[in-house]
């Protein structure tokens, strides 16, 4: 069992339908919540596509007394459009927010204009001044659209320097990738909490699909192990815990300054991570 003192938080997605948002306030959230996380984010559709559903979840998970982080990005939004979604979670008593350049969604056309998070975190600031912790996204195994290694810790230290408190990383399996990252970082002159993102492993081929459009590498090992598991799900399921414990037991130990898991709205992938890592509260 662990005796660890690193933050732990959570991911959500705004579900698509008024079902899955009931699932997920009803019986996924409480549950999870449970375990002790310090908070959970909710991210934020293309373009702040889902802009109105992360509201809503945003506000229904605020409204069962839980520390809340929605994501937020300019997408197609003016100022004023940013200004009054920020003055409307401050109410709601948010006091975190995580910042993000965010993707323009397709059929705008040159309608959209990509905002990047720097920007939008000093607007934050200027508009909302300390009220928000703000945290922002890293890439250790380096932005898909990023011109080098060096740009993508460039535009990282910006977002700080623009007054961010912390970073989430992109998923990883590589835990020799994030360290390195963190020692680029601090001769860069970083000197703020990067967290690592750890994706539990369920459904081994859409993460391989996924993986493939964000930039994120699944070492060589893992996928010949899971081919040959062919399509036995119990043991792909528990292959996937025992990688993935061992990768976020071996971030723990070395230092990481903590944990943010992409649960995909579900529950037991993360509760079994939890419990491997003697995470809970009752632990």
């Amino acid at each position: 069992m662990s005796d660890i003192k690193q933050r732990i938080s959570c991911e959500f997605f705004p579900p698509k339908t008024e079902a899955g948002i009931a699932k997920l306030l009803a019986d996924v959230t409480p549950v999870l919540n449970a375990l002790g996380p310090e908070f959970f984010s909710v991210t934020y559709g293309a373009g702040g596509s889902t802009r109105d559903s992360t509201m809503g979840v945003v506000s229904a998970i605020r409204d069962l007394g839980i520390d809340v982080a929605p994501h937020l990005s300019f997408g197609g939004d003016d100022e004023n459009a940013v200004a009054d979604l920020l003055e409307a979670y401050r109410a709601k008593g948010v006091k975190r927010l995580v910042a993000l350049r965010g993707d323009i969604p397709s059929g705008t056309g040159g309608k959209a204009q990509s905002v990047y998070a720097n920007e939008l975190v000093a607007f934050i600031r200027k508009t909302t001044g300390d009220h928000f912790n703000i945290e922002v996204a890293a890439y250790p195994e380096i932005h898909p659209e990023s011109k080098s290694y060096d740009s993508d810790i460039h535009f990282l230290k910006a977002k700080f320097d623009a007054g961010a408190n912390s970073a989430i990383t992109q998923y990883f399996y590589t835990v020799e990738a994030y360290f390195y990252f963190l020692d680029q970082c601090a001769a860069a002159g970083i000197d703020k909490p990067i967290y690592a993102g750890i994706m539990p492993i369920t459904n081994f081929a859409n993460l391989k699909r996924f993986s493939t459009n964000c930039g994120a590498e699944i070492p060589r090992w893992i996928c010949q192990r899971m081919d040959a598991y062919g399509d036995d799900q119990e043991s792909i399921g528990k292959f996937g815990l025992e990688v993935v414990t061992q990768l976020c037991q071996t971030l723990l130990d070395s230092g990481a300054p903590g944990i943010h898991f992409y649960t995909m709205n579900q529950v037991e992938p993360t509760r079994q991570l939890f419990q491997h890592l003697g995470l809970t509260q009752s632990s």
